[in-house]
């Protein structure tokens, strides 16, 4: 019988510092977030599509929105649309801020957008080692 692959959630579930047992779903995102290696992104997308929520990818938006205020931090400029625009740039509080942080890390924007966006996008559920 072949083993059931675990989805991203559960794979995070675990008891947090403070003994929390379930993790909201903004944490669960938050999580996949820190995950990101310096030099790629993701998108909303493939952040709820790891989590098993496949339809959510607006949710992981308003989760990245409410990112600068999480503990420890989460690189929220490494979340991307599926097209790889800098679709949440607004929230930076400068609307080259995060163009500026992914520049630092090596990745190229042009007009907004991730420049070799295929070859710099990592997917958390293939890429996620948990």
């Amino acid at each position: 019988m072949a083993k059931q692959k675990k989805t991203a959630r559960e794979k995070l579930k675990a008891v947090g510092p403070g003994g929390q047992q379930d993790p909201s779903f903004f944490e669960l995102v938050y999580e996949v977030a820190r995950q990101i290696p310096k030099g790629r992104v993701t998108s909303y997308g493939a952040i709820a599509n790891c989590l098993g929520t496949k339809l959510s990818a607006r949710m992981v938006g308003w989760a990245m929105n409410g990112a600068h205020s999480a503990k420890p931090k989460v690189p929220a400029h490494r979340v991307v649309n599926r097209n790889g625009m800098l679709s949440g740039k607004h929230h930076f509080g400068n609307p080259t801020r995060m163009q500026e942080l992914l520049e630092k890390e090596g990745i190229a924007v042009k007009d907004d957008k991730v420049v070799e966006f295929n070859e710099r996008f990592w997917d958390p559920a293939t890429e996620l080692e948990l």
